[in-house]
């Protein structure tokens, strides 16, 4: 008997069968004894018909009909399942269409209290062999047994019931809580940032409101911030250290605003705290600590005392030569299907030590150990507090409410592979996956990495138990990235995940004219896989929040002008003493010495801003000239969200920040 689904009266009549031949799907289904449902027609109605509405709170996402639209190994295509999504969730809000009946897309619904169900059907009596093995207390009668059987790992917790809405004491339900997690190592620059604003611009957050509505239950953010380089022991001061960077950082500064205080949570990150607190590690990880840091079966042993001094002096001999370019640099798939260098994945120093790099700040510096710490982190953070892991390079792009409802552990597909991607994850709250997953790892020497974790699952025959969700649902352009369905694309068609950034120039003008609105609409989120060197926005590569923040990026904008008059006193350097040989040596002395001279004159830059500095951002603001002509989708979606928080705009669903 199954309390996740009602009763057989009540479920909607079988559906097609996938299979050419249109043969009825013959295998056992489950008993229901679950709430009826009620299957929501979302739209927009009048007045408010220029912005989708709200899912309704408590409501239930139908994950059997999204993945009926959108499994890629039935065949399913990323354009098809963007428009189900789309439909089902009234997104399609002044562009609707006159379409056959769409019923069976419905799949977002309501459910009814649990006072409502109906006792479950009365069972066919039990055949004679059955009476008998229930009476002998042998249920594994005829089953062949090994002599020797492994003890068991360890005990598992029995899962907690999932109420529906209606039975809830409040309006959220602390079993499994409403909380994103996310974690970042490095300065904190404008990756993570427009992360935040998306989760600001999309979500139920009561923004729009003088005082929350206390029949919504309202998500939070938590922001995990690993303070040091991944193999470093935070000092005893990190947590006051970290909230005076935050306060410091132009990028983070605004998300410490009291007016987010109950929606978005800075957190240190502490690799030992946390694996204390895991019940199934706390006990023996230490024994292998040297062991943390594994993907895929790729090892890094974290050097200690005098090995480190060693490995650190190493680093600093080996450097990368500045002229190598990204794309002169050959590359692996990361854990998450991201791109990085090969020098980066296997531990080759790039600009910086390996054990000592704090944050990916170009393609030759790749901090490889955060995102090795980073396939544990999401993990422990979901096992410990509950919730949903996302990677920070993912944008979110519409409301999450029916996934809330759906209580289950999940993940998504590896583009084409049958194996799991966890930039996106759920795991509920100290559950028994939770726990086998952990027990599992620790004897595979720590490996998160989402591919050997698809192995433990399949191994142990609990696949069903982290459902692999279609990727359209949160990385629609991965399948058109790698080749596949081009045939039929998604819009917007990307061949490269570069293009998000960088459009090809014949395909630069969609941006601009469509907006937000015309990205990937239909979807939960877009991750962008990697490229954290590469800015959002080249033309305003700062916090652009109007008069609230103005000193951020005032100072955002200084630092800016300081790196590049480095560049530039770099690059005069660099000139002169790469002047062609055999040249006249007069003339080659004296172009050394004006390049040097030019360089030596170069103006010293201030952080403190002058009158002339501040009428020179003005003038930037002012003179069109001075923008990009094309726009890339990462430029519109920064200043689409930053419009909402200056006030100029209203978010996705037509609701104005109230301060």
């Amino acid at each position: 008997m199954n309390p996740g689904i009602p009763p057989e009266k009540y479920q909607r009549k079988p559906r097609k069968s996938n299979l050419a031949s249109g043969i009825a799907d013959r295998t056992p289904s489950p008993i229901g004894i679950g709430s009826k449902r009620e299957y929501i027609n979302i739209t927009a109605q009048p007045p408010n018909i220029a912005y989708p509405p709200r899912v309704p709170t408590g409501s239930v996402a139908d994950l059997d009909v999204i993945m009926e639209n959108c499994d890629f190994s039935q065949q399913k295509y990323v354009r098809d399942c963007l428009e189900v999504m789309r439909l089902g969730a009234g997104l399609d809000v002044g562009k609707h269409v006159r379409r056959a009946n769409t019923d069976d897309w419905k799949y977002i619904y309501r459910e009814a209290p649990s006072s409502t169900r109906e006792p479950p059907a009365k069972q066919k009596p039990l055949t004679p062999k059955q009476q008998k093995m229930l009476k002998e207390g042998n249920s594994d009668a005829g089953l062949w047994q090994r002599d020797v059987l492994e003890a068991p790992l360890t005990n598992l917790s029995r899962p907690v019931p999932a109420k529906p809405f209606p039975d809830l004491d409040g309006v959220c339900d602390p079993d499994y809580p409403k909380v994103f997690h996310m974690f970042w190592a490095g300065p904190f620059n404008e990756k993570p940032y427009v992360a935040m604003l998306s989760f600001l611009f999309t979500q139920n957050l009561g923004l729009h409101l003088d005082t929350p509505d206390p029949t919504v239950c309202r998500p939070q953010f938590w922001m995990w911030i690993n303070p040091g380089p991944a193999a470093a022991v935070p000092n005893p001061n990190a947590i006051r250290d970290m909230f005076r960077e935050l306060a410091d950082s132009p990028w983070a500064a605004p998300f410490l605003h009291p007016r987010f205080k109950e929606v978005i949570k800075f957190k240190m990150w502490n690799t030992t705290e946390q694996l204390d607190g895991v019940p199934e590690l706390k006990d023996e990880w230490r024994s292998y600590q040297e062991s943390l840091f594994n993907s895929g079966g790729t090892k890094y042993k974290v050097p200690s005392g005098k090995d480190k001094e060693k490995a650190a002096a190493k680093a600093l001999a080996e450097t990368v030569s500045p002229s190598a370019s990204v794309s002169s640099l050959s590359t692996k798939s990361t854990s998450d299907g991201d791109v990085a260098p090969a020098s980066a994945a296997s531990g080759q120093n790039g600009d910086g030590d390996l054990y000592n790099r704090l944050g990916s700040t170009s393609a030759d510096a790749y901090d490889r150990l955060s995102v090795v710490l980073s396939d544990m982190a999401r993990f422990i953070l979901c096992h410990r507090f509950g919730g949903t892991y996302l990677d920070a390079d993912t944008v979110f792009l519409r409301d999450w409410e029916e996934l809330w409802g759906w209580k289950g552990a999940f993940a998504y597909r590896w583009s084409r592979l049958p194996t799991y991607n966890t930039a996106v994850l759920r795991l509920n709250k100290g559950s028994a996956l939770g726990t086998f997953l952990f027990r599992t790892a620790f004897r595979n020497m720590f490996d998160f990495h989402p591919m050997t974790i698809a192995k433990y699952t399949k191994d142990a025959y609990l696949e069903s138990l982290l459902l692999r969700l279609p990727d359209a649902m949160f990385d629609p352009a991965w399948l058109a990235v790698e080749g596949y369905q081009r045939d039929r694309p998604q819009f917007p068609m990307f061949t490269d995940f570069k293009h998000f950034f960088q459009p090809p120039l014949n395909e630069a003008a969609a941006p601009q004219m469509l907006g937000f609105d015309g990205f990937f609409k239909g979807a939960y989120s877009y991750h962008y896989h990697n490229f954290w060197w590469v800015p959002f926005d080249p033309a305003r590569n700062f916090p652009d929040l109007g008069p609230k923040f103005k000193d951020g990026e005032i100072k955002a904008r200084m630092k800016l002008k300081a790196e590049a008059a480095a560049e530039a006193a770099r690059l005069a350097k660099a000139a002169a003493a790469g002047h062609k040989a055999g040249a006249d040596p007069a003339g080659e002395e004296a172009h050394k010495k004006q390049a040097a001279l030019k360089a030596s004159k170069a103006p010293k830059v201030s952080l403190e801003p002058t009158e002339q500095d501040l009428r020179e951002f003005d003038r930037e603001d002012q003179d069109i000239s001075m923008d990009s002509r094309d726009l890339a989708w990462s430029a519109v979606l920064k200043r689409t969200f930053e419009g909402y928080i200056r006030g100029e705009r209203p978010n996705m669903y037509g609701e104005w920040l109230k301060w």
